[in-house]
């Protein structure tokens, strides 16, 4: 699809934002403008009023059971090991 009369820009990519682009191609030889091509970008985004809005209509997005799993992963995350130190 990708045309020699087509203009084009050079970006620069964070490399997470690199490996995200090139896992979304659906094949070897597709390029990254049609990778971008074919996203779905929101027309318009929500503002917090609208998403509020949102909320009071259908209720919380999360039952009362999901914060607590949610607060309970938390409370037992722990940092990772230092690997710097000697045990």
């Amino acid at each position: 699809m990708h045309s020699a009369w087509m203009s084009t820009k050079t970006i620069s990519l964070s490399l997470p934002a690199y490996e995200r682009l090139r896992s979304a191609r659906q094949r070897p030889e597709e390029s990254f403008s049609q990778v971008i091509l074919r996203a779905r970008w929101p027309e318009q985004p929500i503002t917090a009023g609208e998403f509020l809005k949102l909320v009071r209509q259908r209720g919380p997005l999360l039952s009362e059971e999901g914060i607590r799993e949610i607060e309970e992963l938390k409370r037992r995350d722990a940092p990772p090991e230092d690997k710097w130190r000697q045990p």
